[in-house]
């Protein structure tokens, strides 16, 4: 009787599972879109995961970065900054993009690698930050394997392709606001810190 009985409930469990999706299906259309009546608000979908970025609307264009420096290299390459911030963990990020202006590829980034021996590869480990108030020069940190914590891997930058740029430093004292970029190949600029 147990066994019969224990047969039954999973017998009943499978009918109401089957139920729950025949219900759910039949709410959907073709294109599997759940039905709305005319008078019904739109369906919204869930709150987005704290690790998703919210879509912007394609009704409104999304405005272009602030740049907050440009650096002019050789033969067309150009650097803008769009941000130099002081993380709280201690740290600056740098970050921008690199477009190639001119009208051929660009392949001579071997120097943005400095004096980079082979834990990064390609890097752009190469820039530094210097605080001439402070007489101190940064460099790029690196990870526990010695790997860069920059962008990696650009061999060649093809005509009109820009290419996401950063680097991360150990930061300045608090007093600092300012530094000094220095990029192999690259004209020095200065930063203004945020945060």
């Amino acid at each position: 009787m147990g066994m019969r009985h224990r047969v039954k409930v999973r017998g009943g469990a499978g009918v109401a599972i089957s139920a729950a999706l025949l219900l759910t299906l039949a709410g959907c259309g073709e294109d599997g879109q759940a039905k709305t009546s005319p008078s019904a608000p739109p369906v919204k979908s869930a709150t987005p995961s704290a690790g998703s970025q919210p879509q912007a609307s394609s009704s409104q264009p999304s405005a272009p970065p602030q740049i907050i420096a440009t650096a002019k290299g050789e033969a067309g390459i150009v650097l803008d900054i769009n941000s130099a911030a002081r993380d709280a963990g201690g740290f600056i990020t740098v970050s921008g993009q690199i477009k190639n202006t001119g009208d051929k590829p660009f392949g001579n980034t071997a120097a943005w690698r400095g004096n980079e021996l082979k834990a990064s590869g390609v890097s752009m480990a190469g820039v530094t930050l210097v605080d001439k108030v402070g007489k101190k020069r940064y460099y790029v940190l690196r990870d526990t394997d010695g790997r860069c914590l920059c962008t990696t891997g650009v061999v060649i930058i093809e005509a009109g392709q820009s290419v996401p740029f950063f680097a991360q430093f150990p930061a300045p004292p608090a007093t600092t606001s300012e530094v000094e970029f220095n990029f192999p190949t690259f004209a020095s600029t200065t930063l203004k810190i945020s945060g």
